[in-house]
């Protein structure tokens, strides 16, 4: 479950977006222009979990506190508190008042998160294929994985960029096995305190 929710913060924030015409240039270019002015970003989120296996919807909320260039708190306060922190070259998974283990993986996972937050990840054509369309409100990017281990748990990943706030809104993650997550952030506060 920790490696799904991790991969879901990752690819929350993360617009690896390669340009397929003119539209969808213009597109990346906003994103990447306003991705490059954020300093700090923090929100509250709602994920919500629907699996074959359940009959019921899984919801839980949390706060996500981002600072470039190398700070991240990614905390689920509900139903079961949880907390992921970055902070340099450092990764930690807090489970409750316990500390987790430090991995490789989550590291990982934490960095993507800084450098989508930072807009390095907007040309990473290596990551996804784009597609991109725009609504009245926002730009709707649908990525397909390329890379092995995110081909193996997702089929597409839809992101949600609000074009008046100029970030991302949310993200719905399509797993192969056909269960599906929408994390949505609220309240987001970009450049604060």
């Amino acid at each position: 479950m920790k490696r799904f929710i991790l991969s879901a913060v990752c690819c929350l924030l993360s617009a690896s977006l390669t340009a397929q015409g003119l539209s969808e240039q213009k597109m990346l270019q906003k994103m990447a222009a306003s991705a490059e002015k954020i300093r700090t970003v923090q929100c509250n989120f709602t994920q919500t979990k629907q699996s074959k296996m359940l009959k019921e919807a899984q919801v839980s909320k949390g706060k996500m506190l981002c600072q470039q260039p190398d700070k991240l708190r990614w905390e689920y306060t509900s139903p079961r508190p949880s907390t992921l922190v970055l902070e340099g070259n450092e990764a930690r998974l807090l489970k409750g008042t316990d500390q987790g283990a430090r991995n490789k993986f989550i590291g990982g996972m934490a960095r993507l998160i800084m450098n989508s937050v930072a807009g390095k990840c907007l040309t990473d054509s290596k990551t996804f294929s784009v597609t991109a369309k725009e609504m009245p409100t926002e730009y709707v990017a649908t990525l397909v994985p390329l890379k092995k281990d995110m081909k193996r748990l997702y089929s597409k990943l839809v992101l949600h960029y609000d074009i008046k706030q100029e970030t991302v809104t949310g993200v719905e993650l399509h797993e192969k096995n056909g269960d599906r997550t929408l994390i949505e952030l609220h309240d987001i506060r970009i450049n604060g305190n």
